[in-house]
């Protein structure tokens, strides 16, 4: 059963998710079952960054302890999602000829071409975590989807490069080696969330994924089932919990409580002289204050305020690559802030384009936990994963049939009198 494991790492700045898969037979053929999802408080990860490896090591064994106590199971190996700020995200073609005499293009002249675009300045202190095709040209036809099987004489392939800075993941890798875990890969947050949240057909339409973390806000967008752009800002609910304490001059912890309980991004939809008693979360945080009422209305005009600037910087990743306002399945957000009162009336006002909570798609998930919004980064880890292992067993699966044809070929050529 170890060998069907497979599970998704999300180390947060506030939380470390834990979300576990297993690949089960049905009638059908395999599938995969979600069977565990675990969380616990973070340390040593600062807006997205390990700032301290011994307490992020700690914070990690904590919640892989809880895992294996909840699955019954140990946990070998992980897939981790990477949300550091740093991250770059460029362009890069690879142009190769086509290898075979007769212009068939196969698997080969395709891996050709994408290891030339990889081929890049890359500056020193980066590296490369994904080279994503974006679409291929054979001779003088563009945008082909996949050119395997094609004739031609020239191949050329545009890339998407995103690179990460060198120091942050060895940091994070060290950090989880250190619990024993091994890493079967390193993915972006938000494009192992899309796995997990987009349908085929969003991708087709063109689609922006946003995932509203504590401390940062990761931005993928797709168009014609590609991906277009990609960009983690340095920015998240937080942000909007200190707004608040220093609004209302209360503790942070209290901050957040009213946040949750409370919050709401239009202040246009309540009473200017709507008051809260809030003395039973004074009472609950243990907060040394004589704060007995706050205005609502204040509350919100802080909130709406900040959210405001998160959905700026938004749009400005969408100008980056002429999407303001033009994504027809408009805008899908995941990750703990995206729970926030009123958050997708304001995106479809401030953004002029539709907006929803995400949820997870054809996923066989029994436990209510992982539906929620802050699980499915590290859902879609399980489901990036998954997807990698069922194309390494096909890969295998040919590479064996291969061997065992070319064996038999050699064993007729032997015995055959020519």
């Amino acid at each position: 059963m170890r060998d069907e494991i497979i599970a998704g790492l999300d180390v947060g700045s506030t939380a470390i998710r834990l979300v576990i898969g297993q690949r089960i037979d049905t009638p059908s053929g395999e599938e995969l079952q979600i069977i565990g999802a675990v969380s616990s408080p973070t340390a040593g990860v600062n807006k997205g960054v390990v700032s301290s490896i011994e307490e992020t090591t700690s914070s990690i064994s904590a919640c892989l302890e809880k895992a294996e106590r909840l699955v019954g199971v140990p946990i070998t190996s992980v897939w981790v999602g990477i949300n550091d700020p740093h991250v770059k995200c460029e362009r890069s073609k690879g142009v190769v000829a086509v290898s075979k005499s007769d212009g068939e293009i196969n698997e080969a002249d395709v891996n050709r071409a994408i290891e030339a675009a990889r081929a890049l300045a890359v500056p020193v202190n980066y590296e490369i975590l994904h080279v994503i095709p974006v679409k291929f040209a054979v001779d003088n036809q563009n945008d082909i989807k996949d050119p395997i099987g094609m004739s031609g004489i020239r191949l050329e392939v545009e890339t998407l490069i995103i690179q990460g800075l060198s120091t942050q993941i060895k940091n994070l890798t060290k950090a989880i080696y250190r619990t024993g875990l091994e890493i079967e890969d390193l993915v972006l947050s938000p494009l192992a969330a899309a796995e997990a949240v987009l349908t085929p057909k969003q991708k087709e339409l063109g689609v922006a994924l946003v995932n509203i973390g504590s401390s940062t806000t990761s931005v993928a967008i797709y168009e014609e089932r590609n991906l277009l752009h990609t960009a983690i800002l340095p920015i998240g609910s937080e942000h909007i919990t200190a707004d608040i304490a220093i609004g209302l001059r209360c503790p942070i912890n209290l901050a957040e409580r009213i946040k949750r309980e409370f919050g709401s991004c239009n202040p246009s939809e309540i009473d200017r002289e709507e008051e809260v008693d809030i003395r039973n979360l004074v009472k609950e945080e243990d907060v040394n204050d004589d704060i007995e009422t706050i205005s609502k209305y204040y509350v919100a005009e802080i909130i709406e305020a900040r959210v405001e600037e998160i959905l700026e910087k938004i749009d400005d990743e969408f100008k980056k690559v002429d999407r303001s306002g033009m994504l027809p399945a408009g805008i899908v957000f995941v990750g703990s802030g995206a729970e926030l009162n009123g958050l997708v009336d304001l995106t479809k006002r401030k953004l002029r384009l539709p907006a929803c909570i995400g949820v997870s798609r054809n996923i066989n998930v029994v436990i209510d936990k992982v539906k929620t919004p802050e699980f499915l980064t590290a859902l879609g880890l399980v489901v990036w994963g998954n997807h990698n292992n069922a194309e390494g067993n096909n890969n295998n699966l040919r590479k064996n049939l291969e061997g065992a044809f070319g064996k038999a070929r050699s064993f007729f050529q032997h015995i055959i009198p020519k």
